[in-house]
């Protein structure tokens, strides 16, 4: 009777964890679709960004400017920002192990050829690693959350933008999971800056004509530190959405996995029954064949 009794306990504890795990399916579910349609929604914006900066750099000619600026080795200081984008939470699968791999692996080359790195880390999950690693932590950003804010990936890439104009840093990399589709998100480490360059070469051979006002050249002043804004943000949001869906992923795999469980313990306690059950009916008919005899 201990093993029945031991095996329905376990058979409780399992119904309760999926509970647990198909609730958290549900609102990593709707988190993941909140945060799809913010993703989406923003790419647009950020493609269409890029296009009117080479469109006005075809007005301008070939284009000079700060954050353009390609780094001549007697001008190198061997320093570079790597910022590495985790979750906060855990129970979403490979997310997080995938990503801080792939920053791990990055890292170590980069010091393999003689760089010093200046590590920024969002979320808690990356912080937790490198620490373990015993890696000199630059700056921690711990106000990004499940829906990152504009304005907060802004300050950040002011941030790198001062840096990298100052002559601080030679480029600024962000390595994060980048949400190709539903089925598909893949570590990456994006080159943030500087910038791609940008001239009348890369731009459509058919343009509109447009008269700008201001001059081109300080419509490029402005668009392209929004340029580095908008891609930092879109990094954060393909992030959360690629978070969310390795979550919902992982949390039906658990509840699927809990759904066999409870049918084997099923299985296991109507065996363990069935033996009970014979073992006493044995000792009963022992027993009155004892007492006929």
């Amino acid at each position: 009777m201990a093993k029945a009794r031991a095996i329905v306990k376990r058979r409780k504890a399992v119904r309760n964890i999926r509970k647990i795990t198909k609730t958290m399916q549900m609102i990593a579910t709707a988190k993941f679709q909140k945060a799809l349609k913010r993703a989406v929604a923003a790419k647009p914006y950020t493609r269409k960004t890029r296009e009117l900066v080479s469109e006005l750099a075809a007005s301008v000619g070939d284009v000079d400017h700060p954050l353009l600026r390609q780094i001549r080795p007697e001008e190198a200081t061997k320093r570079i920002a790597l910022l590495v984008i985790s979750s906060n939470r855990g129970l979403c699968g490979a997310y997080n192990g995938n990503v801080l791999r792939m920053a791990t692996h990055y890292l170590r080359q980069q010091v393999a050829e003689g760089k010093e790195v200046d590590l920024y880390l969002s979320g808690k999950k990356g912080v937790t690693y490198f620490n373990f690693q015993k890696r000199p932590i630059t700056q921690r950003l711990d106000q990004f959350g499940d829906a990152a804010k504009f304005a907060d990936a802004a300050e950040v890439a002011d941030t790198f933008i001062r840096r990298f104009t100052a002559h601080e840093v030679d480029a600024v990399y962000v390595a994060y999971m980048n949400f190709v589709s539903a089925s598909t998100q893949k570590p990456e480490v994006l080159t943030l800056l500087p910038l791609a360059p940008v001239s009348s070469a890369g731009a459509p051979s058919k343009l509109a004509v447009y008269d700008f006002y201001p001059d081109p050249q300080s419509l490029l002043d402005e668009l392209l530190p929004l340029t580095v804004k908008t891609t930092l943000f879109q990094c954060f949001l393909d992030a959360t959405t690629s978070e969310n869906v390795a979550r919902m992923v992982s949390m039906k795999s658990a509840t699927d996995n809990a759904d066999k469980m409870v049918k084997s313990l099923t299985m296991q306690y109507n065996r363990a029954r069935q033996s009970q059950i014979t073992t006493e009916l044995s000792e009963i008919m022992g027993g009155v064949e004892a007492m006929g005899g």
